[in-house]
């Protein structure tokens, strides 16, 4: 799948297979029944960071696993599954959303396109959106600046029909380039007075492959040469590696999509971890 965005155009060009190999990332062994999602991360605020997540749903049993590199180094990173569960058309923003023209795309700015968070992605205790600002839960970037992630979670029936919907925000920046979150960087946190808008300004995010178009959008979803409703992702196994085949009907798909109408509200989810 080749990806190119340019403002808010999208265009998405089927491929044949592709495998889950980016950043020393492989595809789990599945089990039966279960299905796999691959996200790629993209650099938010000119971070630098990127990253894969491989997203398993087995049943009620959502297992996250996540590689990225360009991170603040020993710094922890506030990490989370952001969108609807009804069916809302959210996605990853870009620099325009920088509304007061900081320089620095705020979460409250980033927001608007990628709604409020659904799961908080910790390392233990819940993982509640009301964890979402639990620094001391969540991963710590080693002296690269590299995470390693995994961890399953049972997620209610909403997440398992609207897994699709959701897609991956790591927080955490470093724009005064001294190696730690300070206030000197961007002063303070609109969501956290306490903390550095560093520690909660979005430093990338990625959605899930294959799913360019929310279940029922909200705004208008302009299509181009074809429609993204018939596509499919076939996972197999090929020597202990996930394989993933995307078919779309219409071949390569552009479209552009309307900024969201709606204000988001706040999703929850009742998810332990295990």
């Amino acid at each position: 799948m080749i990806v190119k965005r340019a403002g808010r155009n999208v265009v998405l060009a089927a491929v044949p297979a592709a495998v889950f190999l980016t950043l020393g990332l492989s595809g789990p062994a599945l089990a039966e029944g279960a299905k796999a999602y691959q996200i790629d991360l993209a650099q938010l605020n000119e971070s630098g960071s990127r990253g894969t997540v491989m997203l398993s749903l087995k049943g009620n049993q959502l297992t996250v696993q996540i590689e990225s590199e360009g991170m603040v180094p020993g710094s922890p990173s506030a990490q989370h599954l952001h969108g609807s569960t009804k069916g809302h058309d959210f996605k990853c923003p870009d620099a325009t959303d920088d509304t007061n023209r900081d320089g620095v795309l705020s979460n409250t700015e980033a927001t608007h396109d990628y709604g409020d968070i659904n799961i908080s992605l910790t390392t233990a205790g819940d993982t509640k959106a009301t964890s979402g600002l639990a620094v001391d839960r969540m991963p710590v970037a080693d002296k690269k600046g590299k995470i390693s992630y995994k961890r399953t979670i049972t997620v209610g029936q909403d997440v398992v029909d609207h897994i699709k919907d959701l897609h991956v925000v790591q927080h955490g920046i470093d724009r005064n380039k001294n190696g730690k979150y300070d206030f000197e960087g961007a002063g303070k946190s609109e969501l956290d007075p306490k903390l550095p808008q560093e520690a909660t300004a979005p430093t990338n995010c990625g959605e899930v492959k294959g799913a360019a178009v929310g279940s029922i959008p909200v705004g208008a979803i302009e299509t181009g040469g074809g429609s993204l409703e018939n596509a499919t992702v076939q996972v197999t196994m090929r020597d202990g590696v996930a394989i993933t085949v995307l078919a779309v009907a219409a071949g390569a798909v552009a479209l552009t999509r309307k900024r969201a109408s709606a204000v988001p509200v706040r999703q929850d989810n009742t998810g332990g971890g295990a």
